[in-house]
């Protein structure tokens, strides 16, 4: 499932890259970058947390005359004057402009470094609103976002990743050079795919899938996850044995009425009361007139 989001076939989608301080996913956020200027694709990267030297480092053999940095790197609050982007730009009015003013009537790909920083200084409904104000506003193809899970709540990376329609976590493999990607995918029907893969990047910032990871015996079980048997310590026992099976298997229940009770109360035998009656004349009920002894 990850090199199909590499080939950016899902046009009006939004991307999210999940890291934390175990493992960045910095690099494979620049392989999407470097994979979108091979599709000769617009990329407007608004940079929050590494410069523009830093970024393009490794993008040397891509066409980057399609990337435009946003620095958001040097003045990311607007101290100083004239600064080229803030976050406080950081809306679909201000974001929609600065795409239009570079790009040609071709929707762009818009890079996200990092989502995280953004949402240390506003609020999630408001980066919220914006991202999905982008996706439907036409001058974006696709949103590409790192996020830094560890630096939030649960909440927020919960809301951010709803409006997402594929999440990337990437987390350290068993080799030095190697990661594992947990891909879930929604597509626009509504259903949900999963897929879990052992990658590496190259120099040339190319993602080589090697193979799907092995749970068995690789992976030692936290004990805080350990499934506990809330059997184990009770003064009673809950199951029962055979013996006890075959008893209560036996038993007559009261409101269970056996051929024999119901014989006996379906048949009358000699000597049982009966109950006679003999209608009078204020019984006569006419079914055509039921008013009929109505006074009317």
């Amino acid at each position: 499932m990850l090199p199909e989001l590499l080939q950016g076939t899902d046009a009006g989608g939004f991307l999210i890259i999940q890291d934390s301080i175990s493992y960045s996913g910095r690099h494979l956020l620049k392989s999407f970058i470097n994979a979108a200027l091979n599709r000769e694709e617009t990329v407007h990267v608004l940079g929050f947390e590494v410069s523009e030297e830093e970024l393009k480092d490794g993008l040397k053999g891509s066409p980057i005359q399609r990337l435009h940095f946003h620095n958001a790197y040097t003045d990311p609050l607007g101290w100083i004057d004239h600064p080229a982007f803030t976050v406080h730009q950081f809306c679909s009015e201000e974001l929609t402009h600065l795409i239009k003013q570079t790009s040609q009537h071709k929707p762009a790909t818009l890079v996200i470094d990092s989502l995280s920083w953004i949402l240390r200084h506003r609020s999630s409904p408001a980066v919220c609103k914006t991202l999905q104000q982008l996706k439907k506003g036409g001058a974006v193809r696709a949103i590409i976002g790192l996020l830094h899970t560890d630096m939030h709540q649960r909440g927020t990376v919960g809301s951010v990743c709803h409006l997402a329609s594929s999440v990337v976590t990437v987390a350290p493999g068993m080799k030095g050079d190697e990661a594992v990607a947990k891909t879930t995918k929604r597509s626009k029907s509504g259903k949900v795919m999963q897929d879990e893969a052992i990658f590496c990047i190259k120099e040339d910032l190319t993602v080589i899938v090697q193979s799907k990871p092995s749970h068995l015996g690789s992976k030692q079980t936290d004990p805080e996850e350990q499934e506990t048997d809330p059997t184990a310590n009770l003064t009673f026992n809950l199951r029962l044995s055979d013996t006890e099976r075959k008893a209560k298997e036996k038993l007559a229940l009261p409101f269970v009425f056996s051929k024999e009770k119901k014989t006996a109360l379906l048949h009358s035998g000699p000597g049982s009361g009966r109950i006679l009656y003999e209608p009078d004349a204020n019984d006569d009920y006419d079914q055509e007139d039921p008013d009929d002894d109505l006074d009317v």
